[in-house]
Formats: C-alpha cells, sequence, structure tokens
C-alpha cells in the first residue's frame, strides 16, 4: 500500500511539473518571426526654416513571437560612415522632426546641400542575448549645414578633473562608432571616474587597472597632463593617451621650439581651434609638441601635407582651424574680445583678459573663472579703445562707449552676447 501511494504521489507531481513547464518554463521564439518596416517618404529635403516640423516617419510590424514578449525597438540610421540607433521603448513608429534629423545626418557625416542615401533598419531587442532585425530600406537625404551635436549623457569626474568629484563632468563626444566615446581633457594629479548624467546613478571604475571597466569600480589614478579618453560603451574598456595638437613658428610665442599654442576641439564642428595673437613669421601644425607628426602646406592652398612646407602669415589676431578629418586648415583674421578696468587684473591699461568665442553659437563669448577685485570693468576689442563697450543702463544691455560697470570683489563667470548685432547683451554670474 505505501509503495501504491508513493508511485501515486510521484506520478501527480511529474503530471503537474509538465503542465508547468508546458505553460511557463519553455517559451520558444517562432522562427517565422519577423518584422517589416516601411517609411512615409523616400526622399527628404531638410531646411532649417522648417524646424518643428515632421519630416519622416518610420513604421514597422510586430513579430508574432510565439509568446507574449517585452520587446524594446529601435530604429538604426546608416550612412557610409556609420550608424546611429535611436531607442523608442514598445512603439511600433517613430517621426523625426527637422531639426532632430539634421542632427543625427550631420553627426553621420552628411554634407550639406547635397542629396546622400540612407538606410532604415529596426531591431527587436528581446535581451542582450537575441534581437530581431527587419528588412532594410533606403531614403534620400538632403542635410543642412549646422552646428555638430556630438555630446552624449558620459563625462569625466573626479578630484584630476577642475571640478573634482562634485562635477559638472568634463563631457566625452560622439564618435562615427556609436559605441564610442572620446574625451579631450587636461587633468592634474588625482583620481578618476566616468558616469552619466552628472549623477552617481551609472559610474564605472577600473578594479583591475587593466583598462576594463566595472559598475562602481574603483577610483583611475593619472598623473597631470592633456590626454585623450577613449571609452567603449558597449565593451566597457577604455584607453588614456597623452593627446595634443598646437601651433608652432616663428611667428608663434615661444618660436619653432615651443611649447605650441594649445589647440582646443571644437565638438561643434568636429575641428581643432584656438584665438592667437601672431607676429609676422611662420608657423606649422603639430602633435604633442613633437615633430614626429606635423602639418604643414606644400601649395599654400589650405591643404595640409604631413611634413609639409612653413604657412606664412602676417602679425594679426586670428582664428586658427584645423580639420584633421579632411586635412584643411584657415586661418582668419578677428577681433578677439577682452575685458579691462580698474576691477580687472591689469587695470585700465591692459593687456585685456580674453573672452574664448562660443562655438556653438556664433557671436557669443566666453570668461570662465575671472578674480575681479572692487571696481569697475568695461568691454574692448584687440586690447584698444577703438571699440568698447559699457552698460548705461545697468541692465545687462550694452552700449558703444557706455557708462563703467560697477562690481564686487570675487570669482565670475562672464558672457557677451553680440549674435544680435543691434542689441548685445552681457551676463556676469558669481561662481
Amino acid at each position: 500500500m505505501k509503495i501504491l501511494l508513493n508511485n501515486l504521489l510521484i506520478l501527480f507531481t511529474a503530471s503537474v511539473f509538465l503542465v508547468a513547464c508546458d505553460k511557463e518554463d519553455f517559451t520558444v521564439l517562432n522562427s517565422n518571426a519577423t518584422t517589416t518596416v516601411s517609411i512615409s517618404t523616400t526622399d527628404v529635403v531638410l531646411d532649417k526654416d522648417n524646424a518643428g516640423q515632421d519630416v519622416l516617419t518610420v513604421t514597422w510590424t510586430k513579430p508574432d513571437y510565439g509568446f507574449n514578449a517585452g520587446a524594446e525597438y529601435e530604429v538604426a540610421l546608416s550612412t557610409a560612415n556609420g550608424e546611429k540607433a535611436i531607442s523608442v521603448g514598445s512603439e511600433l513608429s517613430k517621426t523625426f522632426e527637422t531639426v532632430e534629423l539634421n542632427k543625427i545626418l550631420i553627426g553621420l557625416g552628411l554634407e550639406g546641400g547635397s542629396p546622400s542615401s540612407v538606410s532604415v533598419q529596426v531591431r527587436a531587442v528581446l535581451s542582450d542575448y537575441k534581437d530581431l532585425v527587419s528588412n532594410i530600406t533606403n531614403f534620400n537625404a538632403t542635410v543642412y549645414e549646422d552646428k555638430l551635436d556630438l555630446s552624449t549623457i558620459w563625462g569625466v569626474v573626479g578630484s584630476a578633473t577642475p571640478n573634482s568629484w562634485d562635477g559638472p563632468d568634463l563631457p566625452f563626444y560622439q564618435t562615427s562608432n556609436a559605441d564610442v566615446v572620446v574625451a579631450y581633457v587636461t587633468l592634474s594629479d588625482g583620481e578618476i571616474k566616468f558616469r552619466s548624467n552628472n549623477s552617481w546613478d551609472v559610474n564605472y571604475g577600473d578594479d583591475g587597472n587593466d583598462g576594463s571597466l566595472e559598475p562602481g569600480g574603483a577610483n583611475i589614478v593619472v598623473s597631470a597632463g592633456t590626454y585623450k579618453i577613449t571609452f567603449n560603451t558597449n565593451s566597457l574598456t577604455y584607453t588614456i593617451e597623452t593627446y595634443t595638437w598646437g601651433l608652432v613658428g616663428s611667428a608663434t610665442t615661444n618660436g619653432w621650439d615651443g611649447p605650441d599654442m594649445t589647440m582646443n576641439y571644437d565638438s561643434y564642428s568636429n575641428t581643432w581651434k584656438t584665438v592667437v595673437t601672431l607676429s609676422e613669421g611662420e608657423v606649422k601644425f603639430r602633435f604633442n609638441n613633437d615633430w614626429g607628426l606635423n602639418y604643414g602646406d606644400d601649395g599654400a592652398d589650405g591643404k595640409l601635407e604631413n611634413g609639409g612646407a612653413n604657412i606664412a602669415v602676417t602679425a594679426g589676431n586670428y582664428l586658427v582651424t584645423l580639420d584633421l578629418n579632411a586635412l584643411e586648415y584657415s586661418i582668419e583674421p578677428i577681433d578677439i574680445w577682452g575685458l579691462v578696468g580698474s576691477a580687472a587684473p591689469n587695470g585700465w591699461d591692459g593687456p585685456n583678459v580674453r573672452f574664448s568665442p562660443d562655438y556653438s553659437k556664433d557671436g557669443v563669448w566666453v570668461l570662465d573663472k575671472v578674480t575681479l577685485i572692487d571696481g569697475e570693468i568695461k568691454f574692448r576689442t584687440n586690447d584698444s579703445w577703438d571699440v568698447n563697450y559699457g552698460d548705461d543702463g545697468n541692465d545687462g544691455s550694452l552700449e558703444a562707449g557706455g557708462a563703467n560697470i560697477v562690481v564686487s570683489a570675487g570669482t565670475y563667470s562672464i558672457i557677451l552676447d553680440f549674435s544680435d548685432e543691434n542689441a548685445p547683451t552681457y551676463i556676469i554670474t558669481a561662481i
């Protein structure tokens, strides 16, 4: 009797197990599951005057997974230069607005005014290990020239950065590889980590000091210097390498021996730029203050050649741009805005404390962390009183030759906005 009851119990348990497995445990993806993508138009012409207007809608069918799948979808736009994937959650369509699509396609290397082919594909992401991909469809896109937007959610934070552990972080920028971001930073002796959105919710360090990253991992020790940091957000690996581009030559401050006049990365044009005062003479571009890699111009045609001829310049103030992708450069005369006054470090006689252009917006100049004493200031160009501005009404608007601006001792950030030439303004913020 006991043996019979045991056998019945085993049989009952096995039956329950099989039923449970049949209902829940064994979910098998339908081998015929597919999704088909379609687009609202095959010819997209983008115009900055149509900002805010929808220009392209991508739709796709919901696959028959064979079970209740919680899929997340991505729309992947591809050009000959790379790919950009846009997450859309569980939606079955994505509509692109003019400015949004233009920024994406400019970031993928399209040039303004010329139609280029763009591929569209949709991915249904089921897990880290499984996804379904749709067919590929194409459209022609004509973009307009605009500022690039290579910003990302990622940044470098730490005691080695100017803003220490509290941030804001030094930014990483998008590259042509969707999984790879890059930062160009000047660090002091100390430690760093990588995090998203200036928040500790998602941060990475390196437990083994081996170039691989772990969530919440150990601080990364660095020495003072200027670096290029490359971070692969997919493989969670990184590299840190010494990296500078500079201007050297008889026309520069330090001559042919250097150190070079440092150039800064402009993420809005993916070029290197600097605003400098040059004397009459010659210049070249070189990497890491070393002649191992240097560029000149053999034909005086704006094209660069490795080890090419010296570039002749006349004395003046210039905006110098180095395009390493096209191997081109420009040296354009520019008026340099500066701060002068009894409250400024060099008094009313100058030289001015120089502003730097805000490359994200034409006509805007910025000055970060200038220390002033009690007194007065004005703004002028090229260390000269020929063009100077003050504030007659103490209301934030600027007038040519206007009244001195009274300030109290402290450290400030100052923005000059000449984007509207008829109504220039300024903002002074204590920091």
